[in-house]
This record gives C-alpha cells, sequence and structure tokens, in this order.
C-alpha cells in the first residue's frame, strides 16, 4: 500500500500547482473576488454527504477496511453545514427566488460539480473494499490541497472582519486531520495493507482518474471566478460600514 499512498502524494502535488490555487493566493485579487467560485462548488459541495451515505458507507459489516470507511463517511457526512455558513459570511447567501436558483444548481456553471459527484458514484459502486479506501484516500488528498489554500484567504479576511469560517478555514483543517483514519494506528493498518499486482493496477487507474475529475472541476471553478463580478470590494464595503455607524 505505501507505493499507491506515495503515487497519492505525487498526484497531490501535481494537482496543487493547477492555476485555481494561483488564483486563490493572489494577493493582488480582493478576497471577496477569490472566494467567488464558491456558488459554482455547491453542488459538489452539498451532494458529498450523499456520497458518504450511499457510495462509501456499506453496514452492517464486519470488515475492517468497511468499519474504517464508515468512520470516515460519518465524519465528514455533515461538513455542508459549515458550508452554508460560510456562504452567508462571505455575501453569496442573496435573495434568489427558488426557480432561479434551480436553474444555477442545474446550469452550465455547476455541470463539473453534478459531474464530479456522478462520477465519483461510478468509480465507488464499482470498487471493491480496497479500491474504495484507495479512492478514498485520493479524494482526501484533493480536500487537503483545497482547504490549504483557502485558508491561507480565510486567515486574512479575519484580520480584517474578525468573522471565523468554519468550511474554507482553520476549523475545518482541524477536524480532518483528527479523524479516525489519521490516527497512528489506523494510519499504520492502511500503510502495512498487502495489495495484489491486480488491484495495484486497478488503483493506478482509479486514483489517475479521481485526480483527472477534481482538475476539471478547479478548471470549472476558476473559469467562474473569473468571471464572476463582486457588487463592492471588501475594503470598500467595510468602510461603508464605518461610515453608517459614525452616522
Amino acid at each position: 500500500m505505501r507505493s499507491i499512498l506515495a503515487l497519492i502524494e505525487i498526484e497531490k502535488h501535481t494537482y496543487s500547482q493547477l492555476p485555481l490555487f494561483e488564483f486563490i493566493q493572489d494577493e493582488t485579487i480582493d478576497p471577496l473576488k477569490r472566494f467567488s467560485f464558491c456558488p459554482c462548488s455547491a453542488p459538489f459541495i452539498m451532494g458529498f454527504s450523499d456520497l458518504c451515505k450511499y457510495s462509501l458507507r456499506q453496514e452492517p459489516t464486519t470488515d475492517k477496511l468497511q468499519i474504517i470507511l464508515n468512520q470516515h463517511s460519518y465524519e465528514d457526512d455533515f461538513h455542508w453545514q459549515w458550508f452554508l455558513e460560510d456562504m452567508h459570511k462571505l455575501g453569496f447567501n442573496s435573495s434568489i427566488d427558488f426557480n432561479h436558483s434551480l436553474e444555477f444548481l442545474w446550469g452550465d456553471a455547476t455541470k463539473n460539480s453534478r459531474l464530479l459527484l456522478l462520477e465519483l458514484h461510478s468509480l465507488l459502486v464499482k470498487a471493491d473494499t480496497l479500491e474504495k479506501l484507495i479512492i478514498m484516500e485520493a479524494m482526501e488528498a484533493t480536500a487537503d490541497v483545497f482547504l490549504s489554500y483557502t485558508k491561507k484567504v480565510t486567515d486574512k479576511l479575519k484580520l480584517i472582519n474578525n468573522q471565523e469560517y468554519q468550511y474554507f478555514g482553520n476549523f475545518h483543517i482541524d477536524v480532518e486531520h483528527s479523524h479516525d483514519a489519521h490516527s497512528h494506528d489506523v494510519s499504520q493498518f492502511i500503510k502495512d495493507i498487502y495489495v495484489s499486482d491486480k488491484t495495484r493496477e486497478q488503483a493506478v487507474s482509479s486514483i489517475e482518474k479521481v485526480f483527472e475529475l477534481f482538475t476539471q472541476w478547479t478548471y470549472s471553478l476558476l473559469n467562474y471566478a473569473e468571471n464572476y463580478q463582486i457588487s463592492e470590494p471588501l475594503e470598500a464595503q467595510l468602510e461603508l460600514e464605518k461610515k453608517l455607524k459614525v452616522a
């Protein structure tokens, strides 16, 4: 299993070099603009709960690997609540009628967010337990990269507006690192798993597919963000609030 985990690390490094992450850490861009991909990411982030419940989880079970998967699925299936909190704090919880919300969520802008869920579900339902675990490790690697960049922006935002961001900030990262799968015993157990040549070949294909899907997703988020127009830069909003308080 160690060679498979090493491959995931290689793919993770390549993934971390994508243009979306350059955009997110570009301090010449307004912090709110750097988070303007958020609405486009909603179908995947909100739908990840279903992936945990219906693709990763299988109960009852006595399989050690499936127990790890089940535990991980329970640890991850409610994070969408933090996303909604952050969407509100970032100013994306605007007034919009239900039909327009549906048109957006099932429109072209969010196509890759929806396809990402469908493709990951397709990979998982065809996989045996060990292959599922490997796919999970690859998905976790993409999340590590994504959150490592978004937390840098939320750190800056917190200095400006004293707001805590649950999903995109340190809180989410701390929770992820405290997951049972990251404990010493479980981590060591995973590293020591024997992987046959046949499984290794399938695992390499699945890992490459996971990173390919997430790469396509990040490009769609970047495209949306670059074309998104924020109503006012964050600094202008804060200045207006100060003037209103003085008045």
